[in-house]
């Protein structure tokens, strides 16, 4: 279905290719993985797959890419329409109807499809993808996973042999993200539709695939998941549990997991809830009553927060919670129809300088790339830190090599979130908010993250963190407040709040659910400890 033969691509100006003498076949009906670090090329080779590269995107393409019979080189992404799909991480971005049955007939007006056609194709594509009950729903109310979900089925409608995916997850919460995954599952097996992924959070997904292709210093190796993954940085945390402890062979998915995990927690023991949660040092800033309307949709109602010296907060909950409406709320540039939000002084944030503020209260908004608009890296540097150097310092922590000459928006996803974190991370504030700060970031820059997150406590700032990214939350966070309908409805430690949802649990306290363990680390510091605590 798709052979890509000895391929090299070279960007326009670039002075070196960004992928070498690649060469793979995905069959028809094969689920193929595509991971890798940040700029390592993965989008790339999904845009050559495409026919995106070099049609849209300019560059040299040596090799031959091609996909169910045709020549990438002489059909231009729109000749490719009937037979590849693709989909990015930003599906509203492209919706360009009013509803998700307009959005799902649109493709087929396009192709002229007699009406009789559309009908049937658009009621085939509601049941399959789980949204005839959407229908009629005005798509900016849909949340993220029902507008992914949309995206694909608008792409799907065309009846494509191929469907591309970039980070399809990257911005959905745990239970979204399992139903886009099972409905694309689905097709694989009830449509035998050939599905090339890029994915980040490789343990959403690692289950589901027949092959893994990993994409690093510019070439690609295709495997299985078990042969590959053990290998790869990205790897599901149960891969790393089961290296850590000797399992043979080693566990890709939890429930692979469970089943060799009697022994080790035995040897855990048991680990009753923590408690209340004790701050770790004085309040810096404390919210009473905030609520915050979107005409008549309350998105927070009347919450109370207070945050420490030493926090780091992971805000979670589905799409649609109210998160991002109380970060905003929080920072004090945002909406808020009421309440108030104070710092340790008693400053109003609301009142706050502009200026001064970023160096008492910042936010990365989401998207991050909002912050740029400067014409290269050095340049964006330089304004946020005064020349002082901190943000190259930190855009070096997290993502090392990026040319101070290089245009952000020639940066993947991960490059420029990695360059806006550095940028507000710069400004040393007392309270630093982040909004989803780990889409598109590989795992060796959300483990640099993490640590810079948790250095940041220790020198008494607070730290929150909106991410639907349980495995980072395990990580870097020492308390968890959980949104649902603007309202908290969970604020507690980090060990106690996670494990005690299915959805918000990481892999390891899936596999361990009563050893009180929530990443690998944690697992490898209480056997170093000689095994666990009975309680």
């Amino acid at each position: 279905m798709i052979e890509l033969v000895d391929v090299t691509l070279t960007y326009p100006d670039a002075a070196a290719p960004v992928l070498r003498e690649v060469s793979l076949a995905v069959e028809r009906g094969e689920m193929l993985l595509v991971v890798g670090g940040t700029g390592s090329g993965k989008s790339t080779l999904l845009a050559a797959i495409s026919g995106a590269f070099p049609h849209s995107t300019g560059g040299e393409l040596r090799g031959s890419v091609r996909v169910a019979g045709r020549d990438t080189r002489e059909h231009r992404p729109r000749d490719l329409a009937d037979v590849v799909g693709v989909v990015g991480q930003d599906p509203e971005a492209t919706f360009v109807t009013g509803t998700v049955e307009e959005e799902l007939a649109y493709t087929l007006e396009q192709l002229g499809l007699p009406p009789a056609v559309m009908r049937t194709r658009v009621e085939a594509t509601l049941d399959q993808l789980g949204l005839a009950h959407l229908r009629a729903r005005p798509l900016e109310t849909l949340s993220g996973g029902e507008q992914q979900r949309v995206a694909i089925g608008a792409v799907l409608n065309a009846h494509p042999q191929v469907l591309v995916l970039d980070e399809p997850t990257s911005a959905l919460d745990p239970a979204a993200a399992e139903d886009v995954l099972a409905a694309v599952h689905r097709l694989v097996h009830d449509l035998g539709l050939t599905v090339v992924l890029a994915e980040h959070r490789t343990e959403r997904v690692a289950g589901l695939v027949d092959r893994v292709a990993v994409v690093a210093q510019g070439r690609v190796r295709v495997g299985e998941p078990a042969a590959l993954l053990p290998a790869y940085e990205g790897a599901p945390p149960v891969v790393g549990l089961g290296a850590l402890v000797g399992w043979q062979p080693v566990p890709i998915t939890v429930r692979e997991a469970r089943r060799l995990a009697g022994p080790l927690a035995a040897q855990l023991g048991t680990s009753p809830p923590t408690g209340s949660y004790v701050p770790p040092g004085e309040p810096v800033l404390s919210a009473r009553k905030v609520t915050v309307r979107h005409g008549s949709t309350t998105a927070v109602d009347g919450v109370d927060l207070d945050l420490h010296q030493g926090d780091v907060v992971a805000l979670m909950g589905r799409n649609g919670a109210g998160k991002s409406s109380l970060l905003w709320a929080l920072q004090g540039s945002g909406r808020r129809t009421s309440g108030s939000v104070r710092l340790a002084d008693g400053a109003e944030t609301a009142a706050l300088d502009p200026v001064a503020a970023r160096s008492r209260i910042t936010l990365l908004p989401q998207p991050a790339s909002d912050l740029l608009y400067l014409a290269d890296v050095a340049s964006e540097c330089a304004a946020a830190d005064g020349g002082s150097g901190r943000a190259r310092a930190e855009l070096d922590a997290l993502v090392p090599g990026i040319a101070d000459e290089t245009d952000p928006r020639d940066l993947s996803e991960g490059g420029r979130l990695a360059l806006a974190l550095a940028v507000q991370l710069s400004a040393d504030a007392e309270v630093v908010l982040l909004d989803e700060p780990t889409r598109g970031l590989d795992a060796v820059a959300k483990a640099a993250l993490s640590a810079r997150l948790r250095e940041l406590a220790e020198q008494g700032r607070a730290v929150v963190v909106t991410t639907h990214d349980v495995e980072f939350a395990a990580t870097c966070a020492n308390r968890v407040v959980v949104l649902a309908g603007g309202e908290v409805v969970a604020d507690g430690v980090a060990t106690d709040v996670l494990r005690a949802s299915p959805m918000l649990a990481p892999q390891v306290a899936k596999v361990l659910p009563h050893a009180g363990v929530l990443t690998v680390a944690d697992v490898a510091t209480r056997l170093a400890r000689g095994g666990g605590r009975d309680g």
